[in-house]
């Protein structure tokens, strides 16, 4: 009996000891799973972060270059960051006075504060300085070789971006921020291809938690950036701002402005300029005068720090692509062109202008510029007088349904999807609200907003064929082999209007250069295609009559055309924000102002991109130019021979003697020089001073006058814009008051007040 209870406990002792061990085994298991497999990655990935310190190593961000691979206008180069190691300074409290006092002069940095830093022992990294240039580099190499220093300062390669051509494109470029990512532009919208991969310098730590000292670390290395080729050509985006700053002076322009030049064909961007912009190289000072005037009449305080906020941002923003405004009657080119493309009109077609149109509705009537109304015209003729009421007919043969169709197919109602960052959606009428009046309205381009890039892209659309191509301002990616990684993408998106309505919207384009309300943009010696645009800007002076019933109308003065007639390539729009009439004698229309910028480039850029002359013949007996020969360094007898088998007139300063030398000539040989015009020839034995004559103002005075003031000044002038008989100077090569040598050759650019855009509708 006492055997078979002991049995019976052994057993129960047995199982409760099997019990437990499960249990605990079991537990155990539990625990390792876990541990190992749930928080394992966990757990190894904190015992590294106590054994090992990781330090990204930034990779070297691609070049940007212009259209031509050439020129760089955006790159990084080599920086350092000055970095402490401690321990194998603090026992040493000589060297640490060095080392302090040392680095302090040469960064400026405070020498007690860095005496301190020193004497941290077990600390092989503590940073200094960040982004110290070459120069600062080599006098701390110099300072260390000087004082035998091997160890406790280290110079860790790091990379700075720079903008060698400064503000030029600034707009399109963007800049980068400390960490060397894009912050706006193309630096932003690339990031990716750009920044490259960067690197890790990975150091042990010991059982103490202090780093190791360098021998112990491990060095990945980083992957640089792509390069980008962009279809910017920094000749053409240089010539486009220089333009752009002359007339935002000249017409005291109040609220920026944009020239944009598009490859009709590819949609690639030759240039973009705009303005108000900025130095990448120092992006948060506030260039444009304007916006530092409204910060400075705020207080001191919050709102100041707002407003200039507010102004960095407006800097910075690309109005060009990020901004909406009225494109005025420079859209009557894609009215013109549904019109026909339709059949509702032929370039024959008739119709009687008496002034004015009324709708029901409105108080009072839509008005033509012409008051008086422009009679019984053709359609050719309504586009050449930019007659308002021939384009509300168009609107209203058209219907809103087509007219929507179009105007989505014109590339109006979406974004382009321009490789720029910011780009704004346009402000329409949709079809459902659209009435009669809205379809009018909008059918001679006022009363909705678009961008400056869609505006551009449709008239290349009108240009070339009828294709709407796809803007861009990237050509290719490449990588550091110079190997394109990717293309820009150079297909149509679609046919909008067909060759033939393409090829009578052109020539009509033309006629209006020569001989229509668009003079302003005519360009000597070249068949140029284009259309005015003066919008009112609605909106704003309705706010602003909340606040001042006085409050004035403002206005957008554009000009919008392409050349050669012949066969288009280079569309160019040009648009000034907000000219001030009250002070710059009254100029508010497209003609006047953006006219004769327009003419200006053109004048400059399309024989530096291969654009051949073709003078009428008026031009070719009347206006063409001439060009100097060469002379210099051939004797005086020599010269006179030459310049008078090229049928040009000429001026002896220095001695006459057949034999001397020519040792200089104004103009330059190859340069332009007017028809029957002369060249100015220095010999040798004058007075430097007597040389030179200062350069009047020529600003709004007729031809005649204006040749008479530039012979008075031994000044020659060559001619170009407007060929109007009330044409005045409206620009100038060279600017009032500057002195030059005698016989210098000035561009005078001639405009034209009239406004041949606005309209009154209450």
């Amino acid at each position: 009996m006492a055997k078979g209870t002991t049995e019976k406990i052994k057993k129960k002792a047995l199982g409760l000891m099997y019990a437990l061990l499960i249990v605990g085994f079991g537990a155990a298991a539990i625990s390792l799973v876990h541990w190992q497999l749930i928080e394992g990655e966990e757990l190894k990935s904190a015992a590294l972060e106590q054994s090992l310190r990781s330090t990204g190593l930034p990779a070297m961000r691609g070049t940007i270059y212009d259209a031509t691979g050439t020129k760089v206008l955006a790159q990084s180069a080599s920086v350092w960051t000055v970095v402490l190691e401690p321990h194998y300074l603090a026992d040493n409290d000589n060297l640490r006075r060095i080392v302090a006092n040392g680095l302090s002069e040469i960064l400026e940095l405070d020498a007690m504060e860095l005496y301190e830093r020193t004497g941290v022992a077990g600390s092989y990294y503590d940073v200094v300085e960040r982004k110290v240039e070459t120069d600062v580099r080599d006098r701390i190499v110099k300072f260390m070789e000087d004082n035998k220093i091997s160890d406790g300062i280290r110079l860790i390669p790091d990379y700075k971006r720079y903008y060698p051509y400064g503000t030029v494109a600034s707009n399109i470029l963007g800049f980068t921020g400390d960490d060397n990512s894009g912050l706006v532009g193309l630096e932003l919208y690339y990031e990716e291809e750009l920044s490259g991969s960067a690197g890790r310098l990975v150091a042990a730590k010991n059982a103490f938690g202090t780093d190791m000292p360098f021998e112990y670390e491990q060095i990945v290395e980083a992957q640089d950036g792509y390069d980008l080729v962009l279809t910017i050509d920094e000749t053409v985006q240089s010539v486009l701002e220089k333009y752009l700053a002359e007339g935002i002076e000249k017409f005291k322009i109040q609220n920026g402005a944009v020239a944009v030049m598009m490859d009709v064909d590819t949609g690639g961007i030759l240039g973009l300029a705009t303005h108000p912009n900025f130095d990448p190289n120092d992006p948060f000072t506030i260039l444009d005068q304007n916006l530092l005037k409204e910060i400075e009449t705020l207080p001191e305080g919050e709102e100041r720090q707002e407003a200039r906020r507010e102004a960095l941002n407006t800097q910075w923003r690309n109005k060009g692509v990020s901004d909406l405004y009225y494109p005025g009657s420079v859209y009557k080119m894609c009215t013109g062109s549904m019109g026909i493309e339709e059949g509702i009109i032929t370039e024959d077609t008739t119709y009687t202008c008496k002034g004015y149109e009324k709708f029901e509705g409105l108080k009072d009537p839509i008005h033509c510029w012409n008051h008086s109304g422009h009679g019984t015209t053709t359609f050719r003729e309504g586009l050449c007088n930019s007659c308002n009421p021939w384009f509300m007919h168009i609107g209203a043969e058209l219907g809103p349904d087509v007219f929507c169709r179009y105007r989505q197919a014109f590339g109006f109602e979406d974004k382009t999807g321009i490789d720029l960052p910011g780009e704004a959606g346009s402000i329409l009428h949709s079809r459902e609200e659209m009435g009669k009046v809205e379809l009018v309205v909008e059918s001679f381009g006022q009363n909705f907003s678009i961008t400056p890039i869609q505006m551009i892209t449709a008239s290349a659309a009108v240009a070339n064929g009828g294709y709407l191509v796809r803007p861009h301002i990237v050509d290719r990616i490449v990588d550091g082999d110079g190997n394109i990684v990717k293309s820009a993408d150079k297909s149509y998106r679609r046919q909008v209007i067909s060759e033939s309505t393409s090829a009578t919207l052109s020539d009509i384009l033309r006629q209006n250069v020569a001989s229509g309300t668009a003079r302003g943009g005519y360009v000597s010696g070249y068949r140029v295609c284009g259309k005015t645009g003066t919008s009112e800007k609605v909106d704003k002076h309705n706010q602003d009559l909340l606040k001042d019933p006085t409050a004035r109308m403002t206005y957008i003065a554009s000009y919008c055309g392409f050349a050669p007639a012949e066969d288009p390539k280079y569309a160019l729009l040009v648009f000034f924000d907000e000219p001030d009439d009250l002070n710059n004698g009254g100029y508010t229309a497209g003609n006047a102002i953006a006219g004769p910028i327009f003419s200006a480039i053109m004048q400059e850029l399309l024989p530096y991109l291969g654009v051949e002359v073709m003078y009428s013949e008026d031009e070719y007996n009347e206006q063409r130019d001439t060009v100097a020969p060469s002379v210099a360094g051939k004797t005086l007898g020599e010269a006179l021979e030459e310049l008078e088998e090229a049928g040009l007139e000429y001026d002896i300063i220095g001695g006459e003697d057949p034999d001397q030398r020519i040792t200089e000539q104004i103009p330059e040989r190859g340069t332009s020089v007017p028809q029957n015009g002369k060249v100015v020839l220095y010999t040798s034995g004058y007075d430097v001073n007597s040389t030179l004559t200062e350069v009047p103002d020529f600003f709004e005075m007729d031809l005649a006058n204006a040749v008479f003031q530039a012979a008075i000044s031994d000044l020659q002038v060559t001619i170009n814009g407007s060929r109007d008989d009330d044409a005045v100077v409206m620009l100038q090569g060279i600017e009032p008051g500057v002195k030059v040598k005698k016989g210098t050759v000035v561009t005078l650019t001639f405009g034209s007040k009239v406004n041949t855009d606005i309209y009154t509708a209450e």
